[in-house]
This record gives structure tokens, sequence and C-alpha cells, in this order.
């Protein structure tokens, strides 16, 4: 959530109908936040001066009283406190009202983005910042990795959609065993580099998925189990942030480092028609998780360590890959600043998100209260959290069938964990 400190000068206001704007985004929705504050502020000053007069009547009545003066001015002081603790109840609750009101609007405004995200429309204006490797060559035409995974009955979609619908499958057994030790390999990679792993629930509450940015704007798109109030994880990032949901770390702690291997469920409904085929949009993958808490000042080195560490995964497999800057419109809702981490598939003939790596800044924190006691001052203050992919496994497989294919329809599967070995 942005900080709500910003709508109480002009500076501030400014910043957020910029970032609105870069974002392409309705600027009614602060103006609606702006009438709201304003009633909220109008309350709390009226709540104000009612507790100021009780309290200047109810110090009259005791003067009164230790004096045993005017016994009839006193009763009638007393009534007149009683009428202003009715109005003042009547108001605290009015003011109450405003402010869940008021926290509601201001829970869908956008993070602001940091000051080198370029405006753009849409994911064509995104920009490259690096390359890794070059495009793969073969004397031969490379099949998409879902027609081989096919034909070699390495994959079965037709039994996936057989047991839970479309947009599922059933990996045989090279496959299986294959992404169950790039998962392994993903995770000892990230543990060299200073990640600890953990093993969380795949089912988090409401609070948690409103605290990493998912919730309210975006419920629809993920899986929710409501008689049980909780809902599918969309990705580790959740329940690793969430695990120090209200928690004060040490200074002296930080940065901490999580990784985590989970399942990832999400509706993909606003993908109709997009990669129906194939492992790229499904509705259940695996995906390996890198979440990091740091002090403010490091949150933009942090980002680019994070975003080398995903990189790492690739480059050991020596798939040929790009880092791309995200824009404003395709910068998600709570990140200040992406990396989209793409690798080139010769059997699909394009790029392929694969990673994507975030700094949110106190973003999240402030919506989970995430805080860490400052040695210095001795004051609490908002960490800042990132996350980012480390990877996707499922795209990896398909990336790995696309580039270790045979000129006889074959998978190399001796080749891939040659490079896998750690």
């Amino acid at each position: 959530m942005i900080n709500r400190e910003l709508l109480n000068n002009d500076e501030g206001i400014a910043a957020i109908l910029k970032n609105l704007k870069k974002r392409n985004q309705p600027q009614e929705l602060f103006k609606n936040i702006q009438n709201t504050a304003g009633k909220y502020k109008e309350k709390q000053q009226k709540l104000e001066l009612l507790q100021a007069e009780r309290n200047k009547i109810s110090k009259d009545v005791g003067i009164l009283k230790a004096k045993g003066e005017e016994p009839e001015k006193v009763e009638s002081l007393l009534t007149e406190v009683k009428t202003i603790s009715d109005k003042l109840k009547i108001l605290k609750e009015e003011k109450e009202k405003s402010e869940e009101e008021y926290v509601a609007l201001l829970i869908n405004i956008p993070n602001i983005l940091d000051d080198d995200i370029p405006a753009g429309a849409d994911e064509n204006d995104n920009i490259e910042i690096r390359t890794f490797g070059k495009k793969p060559e073969f004397n031969f035409k490379v099949l998409p990795h879902y027609e081989i995974g096919e034909l070699e009955n390495l994959i079965d979609f037709e039994r996936g959609v057989k047991l839970a619908g479309s947009r599922f499958y059933v990996y045989n057994e090279n496959i299986a065993r294959l992404e169950r030790d790039l998962i392994s390999f993903m995770l000892k990679t990230h543990e060299k580099n200073g990640y600890k792993e953990r093993m969380v629930p795949f089912l988090v509450k409401d609070d948690c998925m409103k605290n990493t940015g998912q919730f309210p704007k975006f419920k629809e798109e993920y899986y929710r189990m409501d008689k049980d109030e909780l809902n599918l994880i969309p990705t580790a990032e959740v329940p690793l942030t969430n695990l120090y949901y209200d928690e004060i770390l040490k200074e002296e702690d930080l940065p901490v480092n999580l990784t985590a291997a989970t399942a990832c469920f999400r509706r993909e409904a606003g993908s109709a028609g997009k990669d129906t085929r194939g492992l790229i949009r499904v509705h259940q993958f695996n995906k390996v998780e890198l979440v990091k808490f740091c002090l403010p000042a490091e949150s933009t080195n942090e980002l680019e360590k994070l975003t080398a560490n995903a990189e790492a995964i690739l480059k050991k497999l020596e798939l040929h890959y790009r880092v791309v800057l995200l824009c404003s419109a395709d910068t998600s809702f709570s990140s200040a600043k992406t990396y989209d981490i793409e690798v080139w598939m010769p059997g699909l003939e394009r790029w392929l998100e694969i990673s994507s790596c975030s700094n949110f800044r106190d973003f999240q924190a402030r919506r989970a209260m995430i805080r860490y006691k400052e040695k210095e001052s001795g004051k609490n203050k908002l960490v800042h959290t990132l996350n980012g992919s480390g990877v996707a496994a499922g795209r990896l497989v398909a990336a790995l069938m696309e580039y270790h294919q045979t000129a006889d329809k074959k998978i190399d599967f001796e080749k891939i964990y040659e490079k896998i070995s750690i």
C-alpha cells in the first residue's frame, strides 16, 4: 500500500497523480480517495473538538465538586458531559466507517514506480537491458515442446484434461524425473548464493493475499476455498513474504534471503486464447521462488543481485536469454521496478518469460506491517521486500526440451543432466 502521508501535501498528491498517468490508470479513483479522506479528516477534527470540550467540562465538574459548590450547576454539567459522550460514540462509529472506506479505496492505488521506469502502453515498450549467449542453431526443424512431448509420450495432455480440465497435464517418467531434478538443482544453486530454503503451505489466508497485493484488486484471478476461507497460492512469494507478517526484524539480520519450491495455482482468466497448448499458461505449475527482506537503502542493489541469482540458473544451463526492464504499463500493481528474464524458445520461435524479478520497496511491508528496529534511532521502520522466480520449472522444462532435441525427434537427456550436476 502506498504511504497515506502522500495525501497530506501537494507534492505527494502530484506524485500519485503522475504515477497513475504513467501507468495509464484512471485518476477518478484518486479523486474518490481524496473525497473520502476529506470526510474522514472532518470527522476526526470534530471528534477532537468534542473530546476537548468534554475534558474541559469534566475538569470544571471536578473543581466544583472539590469545593462543594453549586450542586445544580454540577448536575447540569454532568448532563452536558453525557450528551457529548453520546455524540462522541456516534461520531466514532462514523469515523471508523470513513476510515474503512478510505483504506478500501487507498488499497487499490498501485505502487509508485521508480523514476527510471520507461513510460509505455504495453510489453512492446519494454527495454532490453542485456542478453546472454546466442540463438541455438539446428540443421533440422525444431518442434515446439508440446509436439515432441506428445510424440515421445513424455507429456500426457489428454489425461491431464481428463483429470482436471483444460490447461492441466501429466508428466510421464522421464519429464517427471527431470522437473524434480531441476527443482533440486535450482534450490541447491540458490542455497550456495545465500538463500535459506523453506517449505511452506500451499494454502493461505485472505490477509496473506492482501499483504502481497493479490487482493482485493485481482481476487478473481486466483483459486479460493470459500468454506475454509483459504486460497491456493499463485506463487511462493505469498507465504514466504508473510512469514514475517506483523513482525519486527533486527537490523543486523538484514538482508533475509529465502527460497522455496512450491506448486502454483492460477486461473489465467485474463489470457483466453493465449498459449493454450503446452506448458506456458497452465493452471498448476511448479516454481522456485526467491524472496528478500532488506534495508530501504539497499533494495536497489538487492534487485540487481536477485536478478543475477535467477540468471545464474539459465547460464549454468547455457540457455540464450535476455533481461528486459518493464515499462510503466507492464509493471505489476505492487512493483516499483521489474526485470523480466526471457529465454529464447527455438521451437516456438519467440522469447518466453521464465522469471520476473521485482522490487516492491515498502509497498508490501506497509500492508503486512513487516518492520525492522533501526539500531541508531531505536525506531521501527518498514523493510523493503523483493521477489523473483528462480525459475519457473515448467517453462524451464519446455526450454530444455526444445534446446536438446535431436534430428530423430528425441530429447538428449544425457546432455541436460551434464549441465545440472552440482
